[in-house]
């Protein structure tokens, strides 16, 4: 499906991006194009690789002109450029709002603009019910991709968005920060240790979005099935891996922060399809008339749940020691001792 073509992939500095080219570089694709603003680690990803196939571009999704450029002549695009950390985004939420929303419109325009064939634009599980800045830019990206897919031209690109939650070891997430305070034996900080987050790999974030594009139809959400586990198991998990006695210390839930994250929403998951290791959510697409919601209602909305870190799959130490050491990540960390 990928022979050949040319795939883009915006933010793909990232640890997305990364994972990607790991999966790709040796295929019969024929060629990546990463684009984004940080030179520094692009000429790092650059020195890394060091292959033909990939091409750089140095440009932003907040400038239309940008990517359009960037997009000519491509088939495929990965949307990951966003703004991610919480903290930033509760401080800077125009900034956000700049990225993840008009961002992800430019881009999906640009698609358009130039013929794309696919386009995935990938979000977060705070995007269900959003109580941070980041979770409602998130949000708001996701539903410019559905309402832009109501408007594509006949044989414009297909857009779906791939909704996942906390995937293990990827840059600035918290699997890193409990190894180095390990490494250098001070105490692992942990907020609150009942809170759940779901736990993906970075493969499986990209087999998602994969699976997206070979699967979706115009406006869909997918979203992989997950297991999860508290912090505390997460904490305890890496301590026995890396057989450490650091003392492990409770700070408090931080700001913008839920106890449980959702990857549906009960409105979502009564309409979602089951299709066994993920979840489609179908696009809405009636217009304005219609008289759901507004004169009529449905009763399954009020006994349905949502899809949640805390009623999914728990790991416990064991399960979770077992899914990381999966990871690159911990595998290069216990080498390094």
């Amino acid at each position: 499906m990928f022979k050949d073509k040319i795939l883009l992939i915006t933010g793909g500095t990232g640890s997305f991006g990364n994972t990607v080219l790991d999966k790709f570089i040796n295929s019969d694709i024929g060629e990546i194009r990463i684009f984004s603003r940080d030179e520094k680690k692009q000429h790092d990803m650059r020195l890394k690789y060091s292959n033909d196939k990939i091409k750089f571009h140095i440009g932003d999704v907040r400038s239309f002109d940008s990517i359009n450029s960037a997009m000519r002549g491509v088939d495929f695009v990965f949307s990951a450029a966003a703004l991610k950390q919480v903290p930033s985004c509760e401080f800077y939420p125009v900034e956000a709002v700049r990225t993840n929303v008009l961002g992800t419109e430019n881009t999906l325009k640009a698609a358009i603009n130039n013929g794309v064939k696919n386009a995935i634009v990938l979000s977060t599980d705070k995007a269900v019910y959003p109580i941070n800045a980041m979770g409602m830019s998130k949000a708001l990206m996701e539903k410019v991709t559905v309402a832009t897919s109501r408007n594509v031209p006949k044989n414009g690109p297909v857009m779906c968005n791939t909704r996942y939650g906390n995937v293990m070891a990827s840059r600035g997430s918290v699997i890193p920060l409990f190894v180095e305070q390990i490494k250098s034996g001070e105490a692992l900080t942990i907020t609150d240790p009942d809170m759940t987050r779901f736990m993906m790999s970075l493969p499986e974030a990209v087999d998602l979005v994969l699976f997206a594009f070979k699967n979706g139809k115009q406006g869909d959400t997918f979203v992989q099935k997950a297991p999860a586990a508290t912090i505390l198991v997460l904490a305890k998990a890496l301590q026995k891996i890396f057989n450490s006695k650091n003392e492990i210390r409770i700070l408090g839930t931080r700001h913008g922060e839920k106890k449980h994250e959702a990857l549906l929403s009960r409105e979502e998951y009564i309409k979602a399809d089951d299709l066994g290791g993920y979840y489609r959510v179908s696009a809405d697409t009636r217009d304005l008339n219609y008289a759901k919601f507004f004169e009529e209602g449905e009763e399954k909305l009020s006994i349905e749940q949502d899809y949640t870190s805390e009623n999914t799959t728990r790991l416990d130490v064991e399960g979770m020691i077992e899914a990381l050491m999966k990871l690159e990540f911990i595998k290069n960390e216990l080498k390094k001792g």
